[in-house]
């Protein structure tokens, strides 16, 4: 494990210069920076082009990181988290986002033999809730359920206090569940 950060350590140093040691840290980090763009995007397009942008800034900026290696992950995804963001402050691109979600979700349960309505309702509800929280807690959210990060971790990768990332959670949370219920009101049953 040592010789292992070690080699990750120079891999960072080394592509700093090297085109050939930055593709090996592309590969080697690139379906962690993609799925979580999925994850905050729900658009494989969309996911593709700002992992593509997180890269691209990476690329320019890489010699300014002088963390360890084990604050790398950090450091990239709080570069994908700017960039998610980003992307999705343009309340059009948003929209778009949203009407690509239902119609993925929907286009998605063409494929499956049993689909189950209710279920698929309730995906795409999910889906257009979490997309219209505020892009702070979307972050929270994704980093917590989906990329099963410490509440530390996600201090760190935001550069926030850890109290202060279990408030914006818990704030997220119940601004979720409130979206969810109106939802569900909204089309007369359960969300959950």
């Amino acid at each position: 494990m040592a010789s292992s950060k070690a080699e990750n350590t120079d891999l960072i140093k080394e592509a700093c210069s090297d085109p050939d040691a930055f593709a090996r840290l592309y590969l080697l980090h690139y379906n962690d920076v993609f799925h979580y763009c999925i994850r905050r995007l729900f658009d494989r397009h969309s996911a593709e082009d700002v992992t593509s942008t997180v890269f691209f800034k990476v690329m320019h900026n890489l010699s300014s990181f002088d963390g360890k290696v084990t604050d790398f992950r950090n450091w990239l995804l709080r570069i994908a988290t700017n960039a998610v963001n980003d992307y999705l402050r343009n309340s059009k691109r948003r929209a778009d986002v949203i009407q690509k979600v239902v119609n993925n979700t929907r286009a998605e349960s063409e494929f499956v033999i049993t689909s189950n309505d209710k279920l698929l309702e309730k995906k795409v509800l999910l889906k257009q809730a979490l997309l219209s929280l505020k892009p702070k807690y979307q972050t929270v959210i994704t980093l917590r359920f989906f990329e099963n990060m410490k509440l530390t971790e996600i201090a760190a990768c935001l550069r926030k206090n850890p109290s202060t990332v279990r408030s914006c959670l818990s704030r997220a949370t119940a601004k979720l569940r409130e979206k969810l219920h109106t939802a569900a009101a909204r089309n007369g049953g359960s969300i959950l």
